[in-house]
């Protein structure tokens, strides 16, 4: 996984503040106050708002979020509150929709608290649909394919060219064009990068092989606990194979052929006679019950 630079966690945040139109028509006063992956802007407050009124956000791509860490956060809130506002939106009838602050909006719940600080501000689907997105991108603990889902809804939904997504969060084009590849691996192999038994690095060497290939290839991974340098040796060298040894002729003594052809003559099957200084075997070839019990009794008179 790409290691996130400090520049790139400012082109993160200029990304998603780029889609607030308030951010770009008119300059805050002051310095803007810190709430994560947007910031309060002039006109604005901070607002508690009651949790039962905020809907889930329809368009969350964030999939496992690791308990142990949201209870954590839980603990957390109930000792000093909720430090970063959750951003939401209208919906009508008098509900919120989230925006940005699931974990925050979870771990609230779980704390038992009954109302959020809140950012309440008038966003399109389109924005919200990408300040989602690009919020659940910068945090370091999202799995390969929910990084590849993210960037997959912000081609698709957003309708955004790969060069569009680098350019809001960062990331390198072709970096975002091997997650979105991932989508397109076995289930097998995504299961594999959800648990953590397959890094980015595996995926990324085996998506070089043939599709047919790749789950066997990763389950040989998995089973060996190979690392992403021996996974990359594994596949080079089934794309390469090194070529078969040629089976060297069979030289045989003109006395020892012309007795295997005299044993063929008798008993109607394949001879083979391996001789070495006076010492070795006669081996017989059969291909059926006829041929073995033709073979016995000759033997046996």
């Amino acid at each position: 996984m790409q290691t996130i630079t400090p520049d790139k966690k400012r082109a993160l945040g200029r990304g998603l503040n780029s889609l607030i139109p308030a951010a770009r028509s008119t300059p805050p006063a002051a310095a803007p106050v810190a709430t994560g992956p947007v910031a309060v802007m002039p006109g604005e407050a901070v607002q508690d708002v009651a949790i039962a009124d905020v809907l889930p956000n329809p368009m969350q791509t964030r999939v496992d979020i690791d308990p142990v860490a949201l209870q954590e956060l839980a603990d957390s809130i109930a000792v000093q509150g909720v430090l970063q506002p959750i951003l939401v939106r209208k919906v009508g009838d008098g509900k919120l929709e989230l925006v940005a602050g699931q974990r925050r909006l979870m771990a609230s719940q779980r704390a038992g608290k009954t109302t959020v600080p809140a950012i309440v501000r008038q966003i399109s689907d389109e924005q919200a649909i990408e300040i989602t997105i690009i919020e659940n991108l910068q945090r370091e603990d999202l799995n390969p394919l929910e990084q590849a889902a993210a960037f997959e809804k912000l081609s698709q939904q957003c309708g955004l060219t790969q060069e569009q997504i680098a350019q809001r969060t960062g990331k390198d084009r072709t970096t975002i064009a091997n997650y979105i590849r991932l989508l397109r691996l076995p289930d097998w192999v995504k299961q594999g990068l959800r648990q953590g038994v397959l890094t980015m690095g595996h995926a990324r060497a085996l998506m070089g092989l043939d599709p047919s290939l790749i789950e066997a290839t990763a389950r040989e991974v998995v089973k060996d606990a190979l690392s992403v340098r021996q996974t990359e040796k594994l596949v080079y060298d089934i794309l390469h194979p090194s070529p078969k040894p040629e089976k060297k002729e069979r030289v045989v003594d003109p006395n020892v052929k012309e007795a295997e052809r005299e044993l063929e003559r008798s008993l109607g099957v394949r001879a083979r006679i391996y001789d070495r200084s006076g010492k070795g075997k006669v081996v017989l070839e059969y291909k059926s019950l006829e041929d073995f019990d033709r073979i016995v009794e000759a033997l046996s008179k």
